[in-house]
């Protein structure tokens, strides 16, 4: 993709990495039209994001299966993100779906649990915001993070998550910084070894999870890690598309 590589380790190293994507971002029409999100071969331009120079990558590979094209994510003792960005944000009253499938959860996973909080599949949408409003300590964590790179990171991101003991639409604060907050779609091993398809409401999960209308997306990302649990995992990803709905 070209963007510049994030390569320290913060508190939030998550939001590091989306800014990567969002700095790099591809024009984008306005407007609540539905459009898909190829992986290659369309405006939106997809790549990888590392978190740190202290942290094994995730190793991400493009597949044909099916007749369609898959993102195939293997974390052994890693993370790192897969994603996009947008200039112009596109606007958050609107749907986003994708396919995701994963055979096995990993061993010992919490993400309730700072030591322990990985997952076979993750989507991160990253959004806009008014940074005015964070508490002082989120301020001054913005504002080095800017001046080490350049660009202020997103706002605030939801990720959408396969949980390994949490009940479907667990909302799950993060450890690291309260501008992530985790929503469980899938948990457990029903449906593993499956395709599914996923469609969320950015607007009523940002507002359930911040208690606040959404800024713009800024950028879509994927994540298959398991640095805290030095385990193995595997993850595949497919059908993106932001879709007009209901709001």
């Amino acid at each position: 993709m070209g963007s510049p590589v994030i390569r320290r380790w913060t508190r939030a190293g998550i939001l590091g990495a989306l800014m990567c994507l969002a700095g790099a971002a591809s024009a984008q029409t306005k407007g609540c039209a539905p459009r898909p999100l190829p992986f290659e071969g369309g405006a939106t331009a997809w790549g990888h994001a590392p978190l740190s120079k202290l942290k094994k990558d995730t190793r991400y590979q493009l597949l044909t299966q099916d007749g369609r094209r898959v993102l195939q994510a293997h974390a052994d003792g890693a993370a790192s993100l897969y994603g996009a960005g947008f200039q112009p944000a596109r606007s958050a009253a609107t749907w986003l779906r994708w396919s995701w499938k994963t055979d096995a959860l990993v061993p010992g996973a919490d993400n309730a649990d700072r030591a322990r909080e990985d997952a076979p599949l993750r989507v991160v949408v990253a959004f806009d915001g008014d940074a005015s409003k964070l508490p002082m300590a989120e301020r001054a964590q913005r504002k080095l993070a800017q001046t080490m790179t350049g660009r202020p990171p997103p706002y605030a991101a939801l990720m959408y998550i396969w949980g390994s003991r949490e009940a479907p639409e667990t909302l799950i604060d993060s450890t690291h910084t309260r501008q992530i907050k985790m929503l469980v779609v899938q948990s457990g091993t029903e449906g593993l070894g499956k395709w599914h398809e996923v469609r969320r409401n950015l607007r009523e999960d940002y507002r359930r999870a911040f208690g606040v209308a959404p800024g713009p997306v800024v950028a879509v990302a994927v994540m298959t890690d398991t640095d805290n649990t030095g385990e193995k995992a595997d993850g595949l990803y497919a059908g993106f598309a932001f879709e007009c709905g209901p709001t």
